[in-house]
């Protein structure tokens, strides 16, 4: 079965680090763009970093310069260094990829872990 197993987040001061790590397992054939999402309660879910398999980035407004993504793909792995953490982030993260399988291509999702950012 293939899945996104999500590690990291937690409860940090505003002004301080965490890293977000999301490893891909399964019978995969191919991942393509893997990525970062995020949502508070109520909203939608919104993008907060992407990186596709050739390692170019993108980022939503409200984290570049803080935040940076990286991939290894022999490990099937992304990972969401965050620094400089406001109050703001506080949010519910998603880790994403794009990933071919057996049977087709499909979109999978983490199973979300919990950023908190105190004041």
């Amino acid at each position: 079965q293939v899945q996104l197993v999500e590690s990291g987040g937690g409860l940090v001061q505003a002004g301080g680090s965490l890293r977000l790590s999301c490893a891909a397992s399964g019978r995969i054939l191919s991942i393509n763009d893997m990525g970062w999402y995020r949502q508070a309660p109520g909203k939608q879910r919104e993008l907060v970093a992407t990186i596709t398999n050739g390692g170019s980035t993108n980022y939503a407004d409200s984290v570049r310069g803080r935040f940076t993504i990286s991939r290894d793909n022999a490990k099937n792995t992304v990972t969401l260094q965050m620094n400089s953490l406001k109050p703001e982030d506080t949010r519910v993260y998603y880790c994403n990829a794009k990933m071919t399988v057996v049977g087709g291509r499909y979109d999978y999702w983490g199973q979300g872990t919990q950023v908190t950012v105190s004041s």
